[in-house]
């Protein structure tokens, strides 16, 4: 049975690529569901999928983080990991599609969620904006800054997997350095054209195929702007994503057994001794698996 995979907003839970990627459990902040309706709703996912990994943004607010652990401490149980994603919104909701997508394959809830920390590696996660004046999620330079200013003015950014930043009409968008492997482009719409991203730099980089979502709530926050158009380029084929992840050394957990990629179990945090596996991507995800004791609400 697939491991079930769950986000924290309904913003982050795109529409599947294929008829066999089941969707996203969605865990609400404390003002918009109860605690015991998140037990129960939990419970279930236990229930039926056996593992729960648990993707949220590392800007989500504090109340609605200590809910996610509340959850897993009354629960007492390893089965449910906490991985905190530091990108985009848009990449957030790339990424768990395509935790949706592997986990249909046979590959084991440890594999599933650490996983996670592999994949945001071949995302090319980025922005169309007409200001860079409160970026600060990227590096921008005194002359960017002051030309965000100007009249007209846009910016292509990427955010990752290597920060980057060009002046649209300036810079062709070839400049802005995209993938050297297949990929579909997810398109996520503010409050300016996206004729750009679309036109110009999805031909650039050779898109496959391209998707538009719903801008997420949170976006705008992000990038310091809503006028802006959010893109991800990432894997899209489900056989790719699970040769990708099946290429990777896989090894059990010293102290849970769940077999794993990476330095460090999802479930139980227990780290690998240094030549049990191959050196994992890090800085993407921490798992908080609750190791704070319970918490209150």
């Amino acid at each position: 049975m697939p491991t079930a995979i769950a986000v924290t907003g309904d913003d982050l839970v795109l529409a599947p690529l294929d008829g066999q990627t089941p969707s996203a459990a969605v865990l609400q902040p404390p003002g918009g569901q109860s605690l015991d309706e998140a037990l129960a709703g939990v419970q279930a996912l236990m229930e039926r999928c056996g593992h729960v990994v648990v993707l949220y943004p590392a800007s989500l607010p504090a109340a609605h983080r200590r809910r996610l652990q509340t959850i897993r401490s009354v629960m007492a149980d390893g089965r449910i990991a906490l991985l905190q994603v530091d990108l985009p919104p848009l990449a957030v909701a790339v990424l768990a599609r395509q935790l949706r997508q592997i986990s249909v394959f046979d590959f084991g809830p440890g594999v599933v969620g650490s996983a996670a920390r592999l994949l945001p590696h071949y995302l090319y996660a980025g922005a169309l904006l007409n200001s860079v004046a409160r970026l600060d999620h990227v590096p921008v330079g005194l002359k960017a800054h002051a030309k965000s200013w100007l009249p007209g003015s846009q910016f292509g950014v990427l955010a990752g997997p290597t920060p980057q930043l060009i002046r649209i009409g300036t810079d062709g968008a070839a400049a802005l350095p995209g993938p050297k492997f297949g990929t579909y482009m997810t398109v996520a719409q503010g409050k300016i054209g996206a004729d750009w991203v679309t036109a110009e730099l999805a031909p650039a980089w050779g898109v496959q195929a391209l998707h538009q979502a719903g801008l997420p709530e949170e976006s705008a926050r992000w990038w310091g702007t809503d006028k802006l158009v959010e893109f991800v380029a990432g894997i899209g084929d489900t056989s790719v994503l699970a040769q990708l992840v099946f290429s990777v050394r896989r090894q059990a957990c010293r102290w849970c057994g769940l077999e794993l990629i990476g330095d460090r179990c999802v479930f139980c945090a227990a780290p690998l001794t240094p030549h049990a596996n191959q050196q994992a991507p890090s800085g993407v995800v921490t798992a908080e698996a609750g190791r704070q004791g319970q918490s209150s609400e």
